[in-house]
């Protein structure tokens, strides 16, 4: 019998804001973010591995034409196709996407890659927003606590 090799991932979600001069009146910020948080992998698995994770955020003094765009950083990777996860020098690929069939990549509008919104959030009120994961099946790596770290920004 082969033994299984689980290991344990971890996508981490950092945040930072930007906001035009021009919007001086409208401010926004995250209230809560859950990262994406994949659990144990299974090399031996035909399935890949998916889990979710939110970004919350909030706006005020939002005016009729004002909208809101999140982006999202390649993280370690030198691309969005397909990000990595790192672990003492292996590397495990996986992707964060809009949707839940994991079809549109979150990324910055760059190299095929989607950005949430625009959107005009209603002001002050919160809006949760899922990110939905995916390690793809089939990646031989060795055991180990793989992680990556992405930059989410905020553009109102």
């Amino acid at each position: 019998m082969t033994p299984k090799i689980l290991p344990t991932l971890a996508a981490a979600l950092a945040t930072s804001l930007a906001c035009p001069a021009a919007r001086a009146t409208t401010s926004c910020s995250f209230t809560s973010v859950v990262g994406v948080a994949f659990g144990s992998y299974d090399v031996f698995s035909l399935s890949p591995l998916d889990t979710a994770g939110s970004l919350t955020f909030v706006c005020s003094g939002v005016g009729p034409s004002d909208t809101v765009v999140i982006e999202l950083s390649a993280g370690g990777a030198a691309s969005f196709s397909p990000r990595s996860m790192a672990s003492m020098g292996a590397s495990l690929s996986y992707n964060l996407y809009l949707n839940a069939a994991r079809t549109a990549i979150w990324g910055d509008g760059t190299g095929g890659t989607s950005r949430y919104g625009p959107v005009t959030p209603v002001s002050g009120v919160g809006v949760t927003v899922p990110v939905y994961g995916r390690v793809p099946a089939g990646q031989n790596v060795p055991i180990g606590a793989y992680a990556d770290t992405i930059t989410v920004t905020i553009l109102f």
